[in-house]
């Protein structure tokens, strides 16, 4: 068993939730394997930018959708993947929602709160949830 050298943790993940007309940005990602997930917008937080930052740029370099910073909802280490996770809502400010990054992307939806658990069929970030009980519609 490896001991982690702790200088050579993995940067965080900043997480956009973008919510527009009462609907959320959900993205289909390309995985391991050709599998895929969907989860919201999202990417590693580069080493000159807060988890805000990288969480609009995250959102517009793959879906094209420029978006800002509304506030930070909480951080937590992820259960499955132990990563560090930076949860930002963010309000439209431009643009369309499309598959930017081809690579990374397979589609994107906006989901009404009905519809959010045939994407996401696990438990939100508390945090997260609390935010989306109170932006979407049903």
């Amino acid at each position: 068993m490896t001991e982690q050298n702790p200088e050579r943790r993995l940067p965080a993940v900043a997480v956009a939730i973008v919510v527009k007309d009462s609907r959320v940005l959900m993205v289909r990602r390309r995985v391991a394997e050709g599998e895929l997930s969907w989860q919201f917008p999202a990417g590693e937080v580069e080493p000159d930018e807060s988890p805000e930052e990288a969480a609009v740029r995250e959102t517009a370099e793959e879906t094209g959708l420029r978006v800002a910073a509304a506030r930070l909802l909480g951080e937590r280490e992820h259960p499955q993947s132990g990563r560090r996770m930076a949860y930002t809502a963010c309000e439209v400010v431009g643009g369309t929602a499309t598959v930017a990054d081809s690579d990374e992307l397979d589609r994107v939806v906006w989901a009404s709160r009905a519809e959010l658990a045939e994407y996401v069929p696990f438990p939100l970030f508390p945090p997260v949830q609390e935010y989306l009980d109170g932006t979407l519609a049903g």
